[in-house]
Protein backbone atom coordinates (compact mmCIF):
# COMPACT_ATOMS: atom_id res chain seq x y z
CA UNK A 1 0.00 0.00 0.00
CA UNK A 2 0.94 3.81 -0.29
CA UNK A 3 1.71 5.39 2.54
CA UNK A 4 -1.49 7.49 2.62
CA UNK A 5 -2.91 3.57 2.57
CA UNK A 6 -0.93 2.56 5.37
CA UNK A 7 -1.57 5.49 7.38
CA UNK A 8 -5.02 5.29 6.85
CA UNK A 9 -5.37 1.69 7.63
CA UNK A 10 -3.05 2.50 11.18
CA UNK A 11 -6.00 4.69 12.23
CA UNK A 12 -8.55 2.57 11.49
CA UNK A 13 -7.31 -0.20 12.60
CA UNK A 14 -7.72 2.23 16.61
CA UNK A 15 -10.65 1.78 18.97
CA UNK A 16 -12.17 5.34 18.92
CA UNK A 17 -15.88 4.60 19.74
CA UNK A 18 -16.30 4.73 23.10
CA UNK A 19 -11.98 6.57 23.84
CA UNK A 20 -10.70 8.22 21.46
CA UNK A 21 -7.42 8.63 23.10
CA UNK A 22 -5.16 5.77 21.39
CA UNK A 23 -5.80 7.31 18.17
CA UNK A 24 -5.36 10.86 19.66
CA UNK A 25 -1.70 9.28 20.77
CA UNK A 26 -1.46 7.69 16.89
CA UNK A 27 -1.88 11.06 15.20
CA UNK A 28 0.11 13.09 18.20
CA UNK A 29 3.01 10.75 17.78
CA UNK A 30 3.38 11.15 13.82
CA UNK A 31 2.84 14.90 13.77
CA UNK A 32 6.14 15.04 16.10
CA UNK A 33 8.26 12.61 14.39
CA UNK A 34 6.92 13.39 10.96
CA UNK A 35 7.30 16.89 10.93
CA UNK A 36 8.63 19.96 12.40
CA UNK A 37 5.35 21.56 13.77
CA UNK A 38 4.34 23.05 16.94
CA UNK A 39 1.71 20.34 18.12
CA UNK A 40 -0.75 20.72 20.81
CA UNK A 41 -3.03 18.40 22.65
CA UNK A 42 -5.47 19.51 24.91
CA UNK A 43 -7.31 18.24 27.66
CA UNK A 44 -10.26 17.04 25.55
CA UNK A 45 -8.20 15.14 23.14
CA UNK A 46 -7.88 17.36 20.30
CA UNK A 47 -4.87 16.94 18.34
CA UNK A 48 -3.62 20.45 16.56
CA UNK A 49 -0.51 21.21 14.67
CA UNK A 50 0.54 24.22 13.49
CA UNK A 51 3.60 25.86 10.97
CA UNK A 52 4.78 28.11 8.74
CA UNK A 53 4.06 31.93 9.99
CA UNK A 54 2.75 30.78 13.52
CA UNK A 55 4.28 34.24 15.25
CA UNK A 56 2.74 36.74 12.83
CA UNK A 57 -0.59 38.20 13.90
CA UNK A 58 -1.36 39.03 10.39
CA UNK A 59 -0.68 35.73 9.17
CA UNK A 60 -3.32 34.01 6.92
CA UNK A 61 -4.56 30.62 8.78
CA UNK A 62 -5.96 27.46 7.23
CA UNK A 63 -6.82 24.86 9.50
CA UNK A 64 -7.51 21.21 7.48
CA UNK A 65 -9.94 20.01 10.04
CA UNK A 66 -11.24 16.14 10.96
CA UNK A 67 -12.35 14.26 13.90
CA UNK A 68 -10.82 10.58 15.00
CA UNK A 69 -13.81 9.23 16.99
CA UNK A 70 -16.50 6.95 14.90
CA UNK A 71 -19.48 5.56 15.85
CA UNK A 72 -19.59 2.02 17.04
CA UNK A 73 -18.66 -0.63 14.80
CA UNK A 74 -20.46 -3.84 13.56
CA UNK A 75 -19.70 -7.05 14.76
CA UNK A 76 -18.31 -8.40 11.75
CA UNK A 77 -15.91 -4.52 12.07
CA UNK A 78 -14.42 -5.47 14.90
CA UNK A 79 -11.66 -8.52 15.81
CA UNK A 80 -11.83 -10.90 18.43
CA UNK A 81 -9.33 -9.01 21.07
CA UNK A 82 -11.70 -5.43 20.26
CA UNK A 83 -9.87 -4.06 17.93
CA UNK A 84 -11.11 -3.01 14.48
CA UNK A 85 -10.89 -5.08 11.15
CA UNK A 86 -9.35 -3.33 8.42
CA UNK A 87 -9.36 -4.92 4.54
CA UNK A 88 -8.23 -4.07 1.47
CA UNK A 89 -10.37 -5.04 -1.58
CA UNK A 90 -10.54 -4.03 -5.00
CA UNK A 91 -8.87 -0.44 -4.36
CA UNK A 92 -10.44 0.13 -1.44
CA UNK A 93 -10.54 0.37 2.13
CA UNK A 94 -13.38 -1.29 4.12
CA UNK A 95 -13.37 -0.93 8.08
CA UNK A 96 -14.83 1.42 10.75
CA UNK A 97 -13.74 4.84 10.44
CA UNK A 98 -12.25 4.33 6.61
CA UNK A 99 -15.10 6.93 5.43
CA UNK A 100 -16.09 8.71 8.44
CA UNK A 101 -13.05 9.89 8.64
CA UNK A 102 -9.73 8.42 9.27
CA UNK A 103 -8.81 8.26 5.60
CA UNK A 104 -9.36 11.77 5.14
CA UNK A 105 -7.60 12.48 8.65
CA UNK A 106 -4.67 10.61 6.73
CA UNK A 107 -5.06 12.87 3.90
CA UNK A 108 -5.05 15.92 5.80
CA UNK A 109 -1.78 14.93 8.04
CA UNK A 110 0.16 14.32 4.88
CA UNK A 111 -0.43 17.47 2.97
CA UNK A 112 -0.16 19.23 6.27
CA UNK A 113 3.70 17.71 6.58
CA UNK A 114 3.96 18.38 2.54
CA UNK A 115 2.44 21.43 1.96
CA UNK A 116 5.10 24.19 0.36
CA UNK A 117 3.78 26.74 3.15
CA UNK A 118 3.22 30.54 1.36
CA UNK A 119 4.77 33.45 2.92
CA UNK A 120 2.44 35.21 5.64
CA UNK A 121 0.69 31.53 5.60
CA UNK A 122 0.23 29.75 9.16
CA UNK A 123 -1.19 25.95 8.46
CA UNK A 124 -2.74 24.33 10.66
CA UNK A 125 -4.48 20.71 10.99
CA UNK A 126 -6.89 19.52 13.65
CA UNK A 127 -8.40 16.06 14.53
CA UNK A 128 -10.99 16.68 16.98
CA UNK A 129 -12.65 14.45 19.49
CA UNK A 130 -16.29 14.15 20.14
CA UNK A 131 -17.68 15.49 16.71
CA UNK A 132 -19.95 11.55 16.41
CA UNK A 133 -22.12 12.96 19.99
CA UNK A 134 -22.38 16.61 19.06
CA UNK A 135 -19.06 18.11 18.25
CA UNK A 136 -17.70 18.30 22.34
CA UNK A 137 -13.87 18.30 20.87
CA UNK A 138 -14.94 21.53 17.93
CA UNK A 139 -16.79 23.22 20.96
CA UNK A 140 -13.69 22.67 23.43
CA UNK A 141 -11.28 24.15 20.87
CA UNK A 142 -13.22 27.07 19.75
CA UNK A 143 -13.91 27.79 23.82
CA UNK A 144 -9.94 27.85 24.33
CA UNK A 145 -9.26 30.19 21.03
CA UNK A 146 -9.30 27.91 18.22
CA UNK A 147 -10.49 30.42 15.25
CA UNK A 148 -8.52 30.56 12.01
CA UNK A 149 -9.48 32.64 9.15
CA UNK A 150 -10.48 29.78 7.07
CA UNK A 151 -11.19 25.82 7.90
CA UNK A 152 -11.31 22.64 4.86
CA UNK A 153 -13.31 20.56 7.15
CA UNK A 154 -12.79 17.09 5.65
CA UNK A 155 -16.19 15.59 5.95
CA UNK A 156 -17.81 13.62 2.52
CA UNK A 157 -18.46 15.53 -0.76
CA UNK A 158 -17.20 12.82 -3.69
CA UNK A 159 -20.01 11.61 -5.90
CA UNK A 160 -22.54 14.34 -4.97
CA UNK A 161 -22.82 16.54 -8.11
CA UNK A 162 -21.88 13.39 -9.80
CA UNK A 163 -20.37 9.96 -10.22
CA UNK A 164 -16.52 9.76 -9.77
CA UNK A 165 -16.24 13.65 -8.92
CA UNK A 166 -14.83 15.52 -5.45
CA UNK A 167 -16.47 18.69 -4.96
CA UNK A 168 -16.47 21.48 -2.26
CA UNK A 169 -19.71 22.19 -0.09
CA UNK A 170 -20.48 25.65 0.60
CA UNK A 171 -23.30 25.02 2.76
CA UNK A 172 -24.76 22.52 5.10
CA UNK A 173 -27.51 21.89 7.23
CA UNK A 174 -27.69 21.74 10.97
CA UNK A 175 -29.99 19.79 13.43
CA UNK A 176 -31.92 20.94 15.80
CA UNK A 177 -33.91 18.16 17.93
CA UNK A 178 -36.19 18.91 20.84
CA UNK A 179 -38.98 17.72 22.91
CA UNK A 180 -42.64 18.76 22.93
CA UNK A 181 -44.33 17.80 26.55
CA UNK A 182 -47.99 18.22 26.84
CA UNK A 183 -49.48 17.59 30.05
CA UNK A 184 -52.95 16.74 31.69
CA UNK A 185 -55.02 15.32 33.86
CA UNK A 186 -55.73 11.76 34.43
CA UNK A 187 -59.11 10.09 34.86
CA UNK A 188 -60.63 6.78 34.45
CA UNK A 189 -60.88 5.98 30.31
CA UNK A 190 -64.61 5.24 31.28
CA UNK A 191 -65.50 8.57 31.92
CA UNK A 192 -62.91 11.15 30.21
CA UNK A 193 -64.28 14.48 30.32
CA UNK A 194 -63.18 14.39 33.93
CA UNK A 195 -59.43 14.48 33.01
CA UNK A 196 -57.68 16.16 30.59
CA UNK A 197 -56.10 14.26 27.91
CA UNK A 198 -52.49 15.05 27.32
CA UNK A 199 -52.33 13.24 24.24
CA UNK A 200 -55.04 14.89 22.78
CA UNK A 201 -53.01 18.00 23.36
CA UNK A 202 -50.16 16.90 21.76
CA UNK A 203 -51.57 16.24 18.95
CA UNK A 204 -52.95 19.48 18.69
CA UNK A 205 -48.96 20.37 18.74
CA UNK A 206 -48.09 18.07 16.25
CA UNK A 207 -51.04 19.90 13.53
CA UNK A 208 -49.33 22.98 14.78
CA UNK A 209 -46.14 21.46 13.62
CA UNK A 210 -47.74 20.40 10.29
CA UNK A 211 -48.51 23.44 9.21
CA UNK A 212 -44.86 25.43 10.09
CA UNK A 213 -43.68 26.05 6.74
CA UNK A 214 -39.31 25.00 6.18
CA UNK A 215 -37.11 27.77 5.86
CA UNK A 216 -34.49 27.79 2.90
CA UNK A 217 -31.04 29.44 2.24
CA UNK A 218 -29.50 30.09 -1.01
CA UNK A 219 -25.60 30.15 -0.61
CA UNK A 220 -23.41 30.79 -3.95
CA UNK A 221 -26.94 30.27 -6.39
CA UNK A 222 -27.46 26.61 -4.51
CA UNK A 223 -31.30 26.54 -2.89
CA UNK A 224 -30.45 24.57 0.89
CA UNK A 225 -34.12 23.46 2.15
CA UNK A 226 -34.95 22.93 5.82
CA UNK A 227 -37.28 20.26 7.26
CA UNK A 228 -39.26 19.68 10.34
CA UNK A 229 -40.92 16.26 11.18
CA UNK A 230 -42.30 14.47 14.07
CA UNK A 231 -40.08 11.28 14.93
CA UNK A 232 -41.38 10.37 17.94
CA UNK A 233 -44.55 9.99 20.12
CA UNK A 234 -44.86 8.49 24.14
CA UNK A 235 -47.87 8.98 26.21
CA UNK A 236 -50.09 6.84 28.19
CA UNK A 237 -49.47 4.04 31.07
CA UNK A 238 -52.53 1.91 30.68
CA UNK A 239 -55.16 0.80 28.30
CA UNK A 240 -58.11 2.32 30.58
CA UNK A 241 -56.63 5.50 32.08
CA UNK A 242 -56.33 8.73 30.73
CA UNK A 243 -52.93 10.31 30.03
CA UNK A 244 -51.48 13.03 32.37
CA UNK A 245 -48.54 13.33 29.94
CA UNK A 246 -47.48 12.66 26.30
CA UNK A 247 -43.89 13.44 24.63
CA UNK A 248 -43.54 14.22 21.05
CA UNK A 249 -40.13 14.39 19.77
CA UNK A 250 -39.36 16.92 16.93
CA UNK A 251 -36.38 16.21 14.14
CA UNK A 252 -35.69 19.41 12.35
CA UNK A 253 -32.73 20.41 9.60
CA UNK A 254 -31.66 23.37 10.15
CA UNK A 255 -30.36 26.16 7.21
CA UNK A 256 -28.02 29.36 7.80
CA UNK A 257 -30.00 32.35 8.86
CA UNK A 258 -33.61 31.33 10.30
CA UNK A 259 -35.10 28.24 12.10
CA UNK A 260 -38.55 27.22 11.98
CA UNK A 261 -40.93 28.58 14.56
CA UNK A 262 -41.94 25.74 16.51
CA UNK A 263 -42.08 28.06 19.73
CA UNK A 264 -45.63 28.13 18.29
CA UNK A 265 -46.69 25.09 19.87
CA UNK A 266 -46.10 26.91 23.53
CA UNK A 267 -49.51 29.34 22.42
CA UNK A 268 -51.42 26.20 23.31
CA UNK A 269 -52.93 24.91 26.91
CA UNK A 270 -50.43 22.83 28.41
CA UNK A 271 -47.76 21.98 25.77
CA UNK A 272 -44.03 22.87 26.70
CA UNK A 273 -41.31 23.06 23.95
CA UNK A 274 -37.55 22.25 25.12
CA UNK A 275 -34.40 21.92 22.79
CA UNK A 276 -32.19 19.00 23.50
CA UNK A 277 -29.52 19.21 20.84
CA UNK A 278 -28.86 21.83 18.63
CA UNK A 279 -25.66 21.40 15.63
CA UNK A 280 -25.70 25.14 13.65
CA UNK A 281 -25.63 25.12 10.06
CA UNK A 282 -23.01 26.34 8.04
CA UNK A 283 -22.58 28.70 4.80
CA UNK A 284 -19.50 29.81 3.38
CA UNK A 285 -19.99 33.62 2.97
CA UNK A 286 -16.10 34.16 1.27
CA UNK A 287 -16.14 33.98 -2.12
CA UNK A 288 -12.17 33.95 -2.73
CA UNK A 289 -12.23 30.66 -0.13
CA UNK A 290 -14.91 29.04 -2.27
CA UNK A 291 -12.86 29.85 -5.82
CA UNK A 292 -9.56 29.00 -3.93
CA UNK A 293 -10.83 25.38 -2.36
CA UNK A 294 -12.49 25.14 -5.84
CA UNK A 295 -9.63 25.61 -7.59
CA UNK A 296 -7.78 23.09 -5.74
CA UNK A 297 -10.34 20.49 -6.27
CA UNK A 298 -10.15 20.88 -10.48
CA UNK A 299 -6.55 20.68 -10.70
CA UNK A 300 -6.80 17.10 -8.67
CA UNK A 301 -8.90 15.83 -10.57
CA UNK A 302 -10.18 15.09 -14.08
CA UNK A 303 -13.99 15.80 -13.11
CA UNK A 304 -15.82 18.53 -13.49
CA UNK A 305 -16.21 19.58 -9.45
CA UNK A 306 -19.07 21.99 -8.53
CA UNK A 307 -20.00 23.62 -5.64
CA UNK A 308 -22.21 22.21 -3.81
CA UNK A 309 -24.65 21.79 -0.53
CA UNK A 310 -24.68 18.81 2.41
CA UNK A 311 -27.87 17.44 3.58
CA UNK A 312 -26.05 16.68 7.32
CA UNK A 313 -24.38 19.08 9.59
CA UNK A 314 -20.42 18.78 10.58
CA UNK A 315 -18.01 19.80 12.94
CA UNK A 316 -17.76 22.92 10.21
CA UNK A 317 -20.99 24.23 11.56
CA UNK A 318 -19.61 25.18 15.12
CA UNK A 319 -16.65 26.67 13.28
CA UNK A 320 -19.07 28.56 11.05
CA UNK A 321 -20.52 29.48 13.85
CA UNK A 322 -18.02 32.07 15.46
CA UNK A 323 -16.88 33.73 12.43
CA UNK A 324 -14.79 30.66 10.55
CA UNK A 325 -15.10 30.50 6.56
CA UNK A 326 -15.53 27.28 6.03
CA UNK A 327 -15.96 24.67 2.97
CA UNK A 328 -16.42 20.41 3.17
CA UNK A 329 -14.15 18.41 1.24
CA UNK A 330 -13.46 14.98 1.45
CA UNK A 331 -13.56 11.09 0.36
CA UNK A 332 -16.79 9.51 2.04
CA UNK A 333 -19.56 9.33 -0.55
CA UNK A 334 -23.55 9.09 0.54
CA UNK A 335 -24.49 6.06 2.20
CA UNK A 336 -20.66 5.45 3.37
CA UNK A 337 -20.33 6.41 6.38
CA UNK A 338 -21.96 4.64 9.32
CA UNK A 339 -22.38 1.33 7.66
CA UNK A 340 -21.57 -2.12 8.30
CA UNK A 341 -19.72 -1.89 4.98
CA UNK A 342 -17.96 1.27 5.26
CA UNK A 343 -14.80 1.85 3.11
CA UNK A 344 -13.35 4.32 0.97
CA UNK A 345 -12.03 4.82 -2.37
CA UNK A 346 -8.01 5.04 -2.33
CA UNK A 347 -7.75 6.51 -5.34
CA UNK A 348 -10.61 9.39 -3.88
CA UNK A 349 -8.09 9.66 -0.75
CA UNK A 350 -5.15 10.33 -2.61
CA UNK A 351 -7.51 12.56 -4.71
CA UNK A 352 -8.11 14.18 -1.69
CA UNK A 353 -4.54 14.50 -0.39
CA UNK A 354 -3.98 16.16 -3.35
CA UNK A 355 -6.53 19.24 -2.98
CA UNK A 356 -5.80 19.98 0.84
CA UNK A 357 -2.18 20.29 -0.55
CA UNK A 358 -2.99 22.61 -3.25
CA UNK A 359 -4.88 25.04 -1.27
CA UNK A 360 -2.63 24.65 1.86
CA UNK A 361 0.12 26.12 -1.24
CA UNK A 362 -2.34 28.52 -2.89
CA UNK A 363 -4.65 29.99 0.27
CA UNK A 364 -7.06 32.63 -0.50
CA UNK A 365 -5.77 36.38 1.23
CA UNK A 366 -7.53 37.47 3.91
CA UNK A 367 -9.13 40.96 4.13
Amino acid sequence: MTELADLTAELVSIPSHEDETDAGDAIEAWLRAETDAAVERDETGNVVARRGATDDPDATTLALVGHHDVVPPAPRQTTDDGGYVVEERDGRLYGRGTADMKGAVAACMLAFRDAAVPAGVELVVASFVGEEVGGTGARAAIDAGFAPDYALVAEGSTNYSKAGVTDVVVAHKGRRGSTVRATGEAAHASEPESGVNAVYRACDAVDVIRDIQFPEAEVFGETLSGSVAVTKMDGGDAWNVIPDACEVTVDERTVPGERADLGRVEALPGVEWEVDQDLPPMACGDDAFAEAALAAAEAAQDGDPELVTKPHATDAGWLAEVGVECVVCGASEPGEAHTETESVSLDVLDRCYRIYRELAENPPKKD
